[in-house]
């Protein structure tokens, strides 16, 4: 009895800020694109088979074939794209009040880096055309590290060029990193417990109130509204998000006319083609992700810190979005101009929010 009233309070009577909207949504909803995806990823790989010569029909197979998986290979695909739409939103929220509590923002950008390397590894398992010439263009960034880069790669390819046994490996750690990334978010769930919830006005909040049955109504009603938006891609637009290059067998000999990842890896992937150098975009392409591990240090000695009581932060932040939604865009076009000068500017505008925007942060403050 005892642990069932510790469960209780700790997970459905946890004092929850009044004040909280929907913005706090995304994390239960992450939660449920969670846990359904590994649930359905278990189910595909009953079928999927990782060698090169048998991967491209056994995706055909599970398609055509077996009861209903046709809908859990789409509902696999999409709810992938639901899942970074949620993951960026639920980011965007806490850049916007600097809800940087230091244990839950380090477990939560650990989430993140290994959600990124989960999908682009999950992109490559169909093998085709785009999944292959993808996973040439990324790992062939390995080979910009000094001395050591080109051993490196060979010992990930397995080869001497990507091969049955580069497609085994990324399956295998397609397979390994979401129980990796379980156990990030058990430890996400509870430094959240340990530092409490952020609510809008990013101040310390004493009205509370308990999480059921407010707060469950609340995110029951976000689960039914990105469930509706799931099934409607699903079922009128199943293939909308994919790439159509990929519904051709992976052919070393051809090469795409464009080489395009997933639309949530635009953004990272149009920073790294804006930089001419192999190197310096390997270096700018990471930092991007890297970037969200030093934040707590350059926002910290603060009491309040919401970009609601900075005005120049509320516009710096306002142009960063559109700035991170812009570099998606240009990573759907091709490296020409004035597509090529744009995205060097965009991505030179990216790394500058992050610089200015704690400097002007701390003056506004010292101001007040």
């Amino acid at each position: 009895m005892t642990n069932y009233k510790l469960l209780k309070n700790k997970l459905i009577n946890i004092p929850i800020p009044s004040n909280i909207t929907y913005m706090w949504n995304y994390g239960s909803i992450l939660l449920i694109c969670f846990i359904t995806q590994l649930l359905s990823g278990l189910m595909l790989t009953m079928y999927y088979l990782p060698m090169s010569y048998k991967a491209f029909d056994s995706i055909f197979y599970i398609m055509r074939e077996p009861s209903m998986s046709w809908f859990i290979r789409l509902f696999h695909c999409n709810m992938a794209s639901m899942y970074f739409l949620a993951l960026y939103l639920h980011l965007s929220r806490n850049l916007f009040i600097k809800s940087f509590f230091n244990y839950t923002w380090m477990t939560g950008s650990m989430i993140f880096l290994l959600s990124t390397m989960t999908a682009f590894l999950g992109y490559v398992l169909p093998w085709g055309q785009m999944s292959y010439w993808g996973a040439m263009v990324i790992t062939n960034l390995l080979t910009s590290i000094p001395y050591i880069g080109n051993s490196i790669l060979t010992w990930i390819w397995g080869n001497f060029t990507i091969s049955s046994y580069t497609l085994t490996r990324f399956y295998l750690f397609h397979f390994i990193l979401p129980f990796i990334i379980m156990m990030f978010i058990i430890l996400h769930i509870y430094s959240l417990h340990l530092t409490g919830s952020s609510n809008p006005l990013g101040m310390k909040n004493n009205d509370m109130i308990s999480f059921h049955p407010y707060f469950t109504w609340k995110d029951f009603i976000g689960f039914m509204m990105m469930f509706m938006l799931l099934m409607m891609f699903i079922n009128l637009l199943p293939f909308y998000l994919l790439n159509p290059e990929n519904f051709n067998l992976a052919n070393p000999l051809l090469t795409p006319p464009h080489i395009e990842p997933e639309w949530y890896f635009l953004y990272a992937y149009t920073i790294l083609r804006s930089i001419p150098n192999k190197l310096g975009g390997t270096i700018a392409l990471f930092t991007s992700i890297l970037m969200l591990f030093i934040l707590p240090l350059l926002n910290s000695n603060m009491k309040f810190k919401n970009n609601k009581f900075f005005p120049i932060n509320n516009l710096l932040i306002i142009i960063f979005y559109f700035n991170f939604i812009s570099l998606t865009m240009m990573g759907m076009l091709p490296i020409e101009n004035p597509f090529y000068s744009i995205s060097q500017i965009l991505s030179f505008l990216f790394f500058l929010y992050f610089l200015i925007d704690p400097i002007i942060m701390h003056f506004w403050y010292k101001m007040m």
